[in-house]
């Protein structure tokens, strides 16, 4: 990875997580990063089972697979740009809310999704 590093992902509760990540997430993360040409900040990204449940994450969090993460986000300007960018870079699962976007790459779920927080 280029634009970020490994800690950036990881769990607040568990330090190093961030090497849990899946690998094709990184790279198509990293992939959106150097197109936007700004820097991308990580909400969250792996997570433990008790951090999920602490901030009441969904109990199949594709964050507990290493394979989502929110981006924060907290203009509508930005917000297009990363959706355009996310999409070109096949996401095809994505949640967006009034300060980050979601996106993952979890197969296990319905593809070519986007829904709201």
């Amino acid at each position: 990875m280029k634009y970020f590093k490994l800690e950036e992902f990881d769990s607040s509760d568990e330090p190093g997580s961030g090497a849990k990540m899946h690998e094709e997430i990184l790279h198509m993360l990293d992939a959106v990063r150097k197109k936007y040409g700004k820097p991308i900040k990580i909400n969250s990204g792996y997570r433990t089972e008790a951090k999920n449940k602490k901030i009441g994450g969904v109990p199949n969090s594709s964050h507990l697979k290493g394979l989502a993460v929110d981006i924060s986000c907290k203009n509508s300007k930005d917000r297009f740009a990363l959706v355009n960018l996310l999409l070109k870079a096949g996401f095809r699962r994505m949640g967006i809310a009034g300060s980050f976007i979601h996106v993952d790459i979890d197969k296990t779920k319905s593809q070519d999704l986007i829904w709201g927080y």
